[in-house]
Formats: structure tokens, C-alpha cells, sequence
């Protein structure tokens, strides 16, 4: 059992990187996001921030470049596989056709991935909590930063698995136990609730340190899950105040947010921050493998747009989203770059695009996690479900891209634009299960959603071999 417990806090938690740097002319200039899992020296004083630097740091790996595209994007019907026909991607042409299984590896990427950022963001808070700040301000602050993570992380380990378990460095069964989805949401409401009082406004960062979860973002995200837990009223007022709080709004011009000036801009609530260097590169390789490929390419060419997509946007005469989402082959890009006709596949991803890191391992490319528009269409939906007014935050939303008011929409009209809104965000895949659109969606685009089965991943099958106590999900 021994060697059983240190095995299993290996896969869930993974210590702490050391040799983590501090702040300097950015916050992550100089984290250290690799895999590594070292030893604690005793007789070394590190100032608290290293921690939470290292959490943020989690962010930056290789998984969310190709696993996470898999288990988000590539799955649902905004996407397919892309690359070339005889290139499976390890796992993405079985998730492309939900064929997937608890053997899968990206589903057991992500689990590990969660547990480990999970397992700093504790360490951070404990080292904290102990460390003797006198700094009331900034102890809160790192406190705070640590629970949003946690949080972020805990949503989507719960809206991907259901029921998991909330791991605890006081309690080592906790490590064994799947706790009920209701608890799990509850434990996220509590931190993200926590980081609320404890985080900064956006505009009381200093500018080396714009990008660190903010008062705002933990209210973006609470609103964000109060509307899976399908809390109407909480989430319509959590999200009118990131609303009234003047920090935020919509970029006027909607291509500009996935380019570099857009970058931590007005719409930004909370986003991954790159640099494109060694060693705080971007998301490892999130723009190369989803960059054109082929003669006159520059990436791998995974995740491309489906024709599903596409003819969505065309239906809701939607150019605008259209254009700023997808690359298409023949087409000159923003910055001039010609894509040639000899690329492989006749679309791309071009929210994940870089303009000055061109197909490189290490990005400059930011990657958006929360920003604006979605408040305003959490906004619209929870309205929706209450009586309120949800034509106003709609509305704000298509009339940035040209698209005409609607003066009482409907919920489905509101999950429609949350589509073509958030497209290639990570979210399509969630929204259709949360919505009970799984199987009409992904039939419609020739798939086959299995009710009972598919509206969770399964339970990775070498964390069932370490812990069979923790069981599987129904039907896997």
C-alpha cells in the first residue's frame, strides 16, 4: 500500500518544480513548466510567488498543444482530426470518431495534467499560508491567484469525469475517493468565492504582471460554473458583475483579439500567457501543431475546421466569425502571408495562428481561456432561463460582427451563437453535452453519440489498475 500511495500522488499531484524564478520584467519570464519532479532542500528559503509562478507554468505544456485539442475540439463537430489521411495523431482520429476508451492517452494526459497543476496550486497556497508574510495584500493575492487555478482546474477535471476526487495534502484517502459532482462543484464555488475577496482588480496589476487571475476572472469563471450547475439566477448575477465592473469589454473589432495586439485587451478576463523563448515558451507547440501543413505550410495541420462549422457560419451569414476563425487555403492572411493552394487541407485553425513564431516549438501565441463575450452570453442564457432581459448582452455580441439583433431569442438561438462565437475555445464539446445536444449535434455531423455514455470521458484505465476502488463511469 505504501508504494501503491506514493505512485498514485505521483500521477495525481506531482510535486513541485524547484528552481523556479521570481517575478522579474514579467511573471512568467523564467518558470520552469517542465516535467520535472524534484526534491525539496530544506535549508532553501523560496519567496512564495516561485509557487504559484510554477502552477501558472503547468499551463504552458506540451498536452494542451495536442491532447487537449483532442479531447476538446477534435471530438466535437466544430472539428476534425486534420493532418494527413495515414497520420492518426496518436489518439485524435479515434476521439474524431468517438471511438475512444479508458486506454486513450489523451484523456489520461489531461487527468494527469489537471491533478498535477491541482497538486501545485496546494502546495502554493500551504507554503503561503506558513511563510510568514507580513505583506497582508500580497499574501492574499498569492492566496488567491493559487485558488483560482485550483478552481479552473477542478471545472474542468469535473465537466470532463463527473464525479472525482478532491485531493488534499491533510487527508491521504482523499487521494482514493471520487467525490460526487455536487461536492465538487461546491468546493469550486468555495475557492473561486475565496479568490474573489483576495484578488486584485485587472487594473491594480502592475503591467509586468498583467495576466494573473484577477478579481474579475474569478467572477467569470464562478458565472461560468453556476451555468453548468444550471443556477440560473447566480450565474446572471455573477456575470452582471464582471458586467458593472468596468474593467471589461468588447473589442471592436473581433479578428484582433487572437493577434498579438490583442493580447490581455479589454475582452481578456484570463488567458495563458507565452513569451515564445525558453523557458516561459507559449502553450508548447499549440500553434505548430495546428498550423497549415503540407507544401508552403508551416505545422502539423491537427484540429482543423469541419465542414459542419463552416456551413454553420455560412447559415448565419456570420463572415466575420467566420474569417477570424478559419484559414483557408489560397486565402492571404492579415499580416500577408500567402497560404498556397499546395497546402493539404482546405481549412485551418486560425485562432491558434502565429504571425511573428511561425511554425516554432515555442510561441509567442496567448492563449484565451476567458474572455468578454462569453460573460455577455452566460449572461444572455442564465437571463433566458429567468425571464430577465437576455436580448441586451446578446445582442452586444452580434452587433460587434454585423449580425442583426434579435429582439427575443431563444435559448437555442443563444447556444447557436455561443458556437460561432466561441469557436475553437475549448468549450464546443462541453456545451453540446451540457445542453442535451450531444447526440443531435455530432449525428448531424455523421457521429455517433452514445446517450449514457458520451456525456463523460472515461476513467483512465491506469488509474483504475493503481486505485480499482475509484471505479469507472457508466457504460466505459
Amino acid at each position: 500500500m505504501k508504494n501503491k500511495n506514493i505512485i498514485l500522488k505521483c500521477l495525481l499531484s506531482g510535486s513541485l518544480i524547484l528552481g523556479l524564478s521570481s517575478c522579474s520584467s514579467s511573471f512568467l519570464e523564467d518558470v520552469e513548466s517542465r516535467e520535472k519532479v524534484d526534491a525539496v532542500d530544506a535549508g532553501t528559503v523560496y519567496d512564495p510567488v516561485m509557487f504559484v509562478n510554477g502552477t501558472y507554468g503547468m499551463l504552458t505544456d506540451w498536452d494542451y498543444a495536442f491532447s487537449w485539442l483532442g479531447v476538446t475540439e477534435i471530438i466535437s463537430d466544430n472539428a476534425d482530426k486534420g493532418s494527413s489521411a495515414t497520420d492518426n495523431g496518436s489518439d485524435k482520429l479515434i476521439l474524431d470518431n468517438l471511438e475512444h476508451t479508458s486506454a486513450t492517452g489523451s484523456i489520461s494526459a489531461m487527468w494527469t495534467r489537471f491533478y498535477k497543476t491541482i497538486g501545485r496550486a496546494n502546495e502554493s497556497i500551504k507554503y503561503t499560508e506558513n511563510f510568514g508574510l507580513t505583506d497582508q495584500a500580497y499574501k492574499n493575492r498569492l492566496i488567491g491567484e493559487a485558488k483560482f487555478l485550483r478552481a479552473l482546474h477542478y471545472f474542468w477535471l469535473v465537466r470532463m469525469f463527473g464525479d472525482v476526487p478532491i485531493q488534499t495534502l491533510e487527508d491521504s484517502q482523499s487521494w482514493f475517493v471520487r467525490k460526487p459532482k455536487a461536492e465538487v462543484y461546491a468546493y469550486i464555488e468555495q475557492d473561486l468565492l475565496d479568490a474573489i475577496t483576495l484578488l486584485p482588480k485587472k487594473s491594480e496589476y502592475a503591467s509586468a504582471d498583467l495576466g494573473r487571475a484577477t478579481q474579475g476572472a474569478a467572477q467569470g469563471l464562478l458565472a461560468k460554473v453556476y451555468l453548468y450547475e444550471q443556477k440560473w439566477q447566480q450565474a446572471y448575477d455573477m456575470a452582471g458583475n464582471v458586467m458593472t465592473s468596468g474593467q471589461y469589454g468588447l473589442e471592436s473589432n473581433y479578428a484582433n483579439i487572437w493577434r498579438l495586439s490583442g493580447e490581455n485587451g479589454i475582452e481578456s478576463l484570463f488567458e495563458v500567457q507565452a513569451r515564445g523563448v525558453e523557458v516561459a515558451h507559449g502553450v508548447n507547440q499549440y500553434s505548430e501543431t495546428q498550423g497549415a501543413r503540407g507544401t508552403g505550410g508551416w505545422g502539423w495541420g491537427f484540429n482543423i475546421p469541419s465542414q459542419n462549422l463552416l456551413d454553420a457560419f455560412n447559415t448565419a451569414g456570420d463572415s466575420v466569425r467566420r474569417d477570424a476563425t478559419i484559414i483557408f487555403r489560397g486565402e492571404t492572411l492579415y499580416d500577408g502571408r500567402l497560404v498556397p493552394n499546395t497546402v493539404e487541407n482546405p481549412m485551418y485553425n486560425e485562432k491558434a495562428y502565429s504571425s511573428a513564431s511561425l511554425g516554432a516549438g515555442d510561441g509567442d501565441k496567448n492563449v484565451r481561456i476567458l474572455r468578454y463575450a462569453e460573460i455577455l452570453l452566460i449572461r444572455a442564457e442564465a437571463a433566458a432561463r429567468i425571464g430577465a432581459d437576455a436580448a441586451t448582452p446578446l445582442n452586444l455580441v452580434r452587433n460587434r460582427v454585423g449580425l442583426p439583433s434579435i429582439s427575443n431569442p431563444t435559448v437555442q438561438q443563444i447556444w447557436n451563437e455561443r458556437r460561432l462565437e466561441l469557436a475553437f475555445e475549448h468549450d464546443r464539446w462541453f456545451d453540446i453535452v451540457r445542453t442535451g445536444q450531444g447526440k443531435s449535434a455530432m449525428s448531424a455531423n455523421g457521429k455517433n453519440f452514445v446517450v449514457g455514455k458520451h456525456e463523460l470521458f472515461p476513467i483512465p484505465n491506469a488509474q483504475i489498475i493503481q486505485t480499482p476502488t475509484i471505479g469507472q463511469n457508466p457504460n466505459w
